[in-house]
């Protein structure tokens, strides 16, 4: 069964930087399209990330120049490096990896995984 641990959240003024981490422990890792998703109070989960095994990153506009993806495939693990963080970020942020519905775009996506782990609280405010 998949496991998919986040970590790295936590409380953080306007103009800040905070850096997820996420492990998932799953066979042929390095061929899985990664991705970070966030769900806000009152609002549906989306896809704010993705990164391919091949193919370069995508975002969705709201964090584009401001988060950056990577991954680790020796350590079956995805990174989000966040930066200027604004008080629209505040979510609980997950990992999974993406299905894509259209190359190069986050939109359509959707989770690979039906599981979910606890996800990481990331909070912007002053």
């Amino acid at each position: 069964q998949v496991q998919l641990v986040e970590s790295g959240g936590g409380l953080v003024q306007p103009g800040g930087s905070l850096r997820l981490s996420c492990v998932i422990s799953m066979k042929a890792f390095s061929l899985a399209t990664l991705g970070w998703w966030r769900q806000a109070p009152g609002r549906q989960r989306e896809l704010v990330a993705a990164l391919g095994s091949v193919a370069g990153p995508t975002y969705a506009d709201a964090v584009a120049g401001r988060f950056a993806i990577s991954r680790d495939d020796a350590k079956n693990m995805v990174l989000l490096q966040m930066n200027d963080l604004k008080p629209d970020d505040t979510a609980v942020y997950y990992c999974n990896t993406v299905i894509t519905a259209r190359p190069g775009s986050v939109l359509g996506a959707q989770p690979g995984f039906t599981s979910w782990g606890q996800g990481t609280q990331v909070t912007v405010s002053s």
